[in-house]
């Protein structure tokens, strides 16, 4: 299956580079600013959440401005990668209702420029790193583990979005209320400190904490976690990939009479 896999995407190389740089430029087409958006924005929001929540939970979290934009990085950009990844089907109906390509295909290119929006974002991070004092250790290596753990899971999300909304529009509002729910459930700005033991450990069952709360040991707390954090973190990843590669295929052949 693998084999296969990288025969069609070697066959359609080209225009899947083609589609990364189109959904990575267009986001800024005549905009003033154009790529330093990718920046600004997150940015933007950082201190927005850092003026508003640091009275209420700064005074008891170390670093709390990088608390946060470890936080606001990640889920922002599984918000980017999973939203944008439901559309992509219908978005380029155009292509595929014409020419013979893997439909997949767009939901990869969509996730990679998503990808390098977090990417350049990571490097700001690591300068309010410096900034606030932090040191730059070969732990950061590690961060690798929970970036490919969260490509994965958004990707299998993407596939349920997009296979779901090409049938069902309601999903765009559906989602957008979910992910709202998402963020207040991920301990952005807040500390899960502040809850009892036993409700702490309901966090872990939402996979976007366990990222976020990986990225924070290893730059905030110096540590790598634990062996079984690990597991759960790639567990998460593989289960959703998989559910999602199965829901794909199982109505792939549907998506032509939808659009």
């Amino acid at each position: 299956m693998l084999k296969k896999f990288a025969l069609k995407f070697k066959q359609f190389r080209f225009l899947f580079e083609e589609l990364v740089k189109r959904d990575f430029t267009k986001k800024y087409k005549r905009t003033i600013l154009g790529i330093f958006w990718s920046v600004l924005g997150p940015l933007m929001t950082l201190g927005v959440m850092a003026l508003v929540f640091s009275q209420f939970f700064g005074r008891n979290i170390n670093h709390f401005i990088i608390y946060i934009f470890c936080g606001n990085l990640l889920f922002g950009y599984f918000k980017e990668s999973t939203g944008s990844g439901m559309t992509v089907l219908l978005a380029n109906a155009g292509i595929f209702s014409k020419v013979n390509v893997p439909k997949y295909i767009f939901l990869l290119s969509q996730n990679v420029s998503s990808l390098i929006n977090f990417g350049i974002n990571i490097i700001v991070l690591f300068i309010f790193c410096i900034i606030d004092g932090l040191p730059l250790s070969w732990k950061f290596v590690m961060l690798l583990y929970p970036i490919c753990c969260l490509v994965m899971f958004n990707l299998g999300v993407g596939f349920i979005l997009s296979a779901l909304y090409i049938m069902f529009r309601d999903m765009k509002y559906l989602y957008n209320i979910f992910t709202t729910l998402l963020m207040y459930m991920s301990a952005i700005f807040y500390s899960v400190d502040i809850y009892p033991e036993e409700v702490q450990h309901l966090f872990y069952l939402n996979p976007i904490y366990v990222y976020i709360r990986y990225f924070r040991k290893i730059i905030i707390d110096g540590e790598i976690p634990r062996f079984s954090f690990h597991l759960l973190a790639a567990a998460y990843a593989v289960i959703v990939l998989v559910i999602g590669a199965v829901i794909y295929k199982k109505k792939n052949y549907k998506f032509l009479y939808y659009i």
